[in-house]
């Protein structure tokens, strides 16, 4: 987030009346809601857990321990089994949706 002076890039009038409410002071003006994006989105780190998660769980499917999970995703165990749940129930979902599409 970067700094810019109003006088700078404001029209004159909305200048004048900003300086009604606030003068010489940092105002913050957040983006507008639909241009935010989640959590992750812009650099791929979503997409990148994403991936990871559904890989724990293949693994794990597949016989896989949580403790050899653990130490290859240096995640807790907590972390593991959380990642197992969620992940199993995602896939339910979309199995379920399959076979009621058909």
């Amino acid at each position: 987030m970067g700094y810019k002076n109003g006088k700078d890039i404001l029209p004159p009038v909305l200048l004048k009346q900003l300086q009604e409410y606030i003068q010489g002071e940092i105002v913050y003006i957040p983006k507008k809601e639909q241009t935010r994006a989640g959590w992750g989105e812009n650099n791929g780190t979503r997409q990148s857990i994403q991936r990871r998660n559904h890989e724990i769980f293949r693994l794990y499917e597949s016989g896989h321990s949580v403790t050899e999970l653990i130490r290859q995703f240096h995640l807790s165990e907590d972390s593991i089994r959380k990642i197992i749940v969620k992940t199993r129930g995602l896939a339910a979902d979309r199995q379920e949706a399959a076979t009621t599409r058909h």
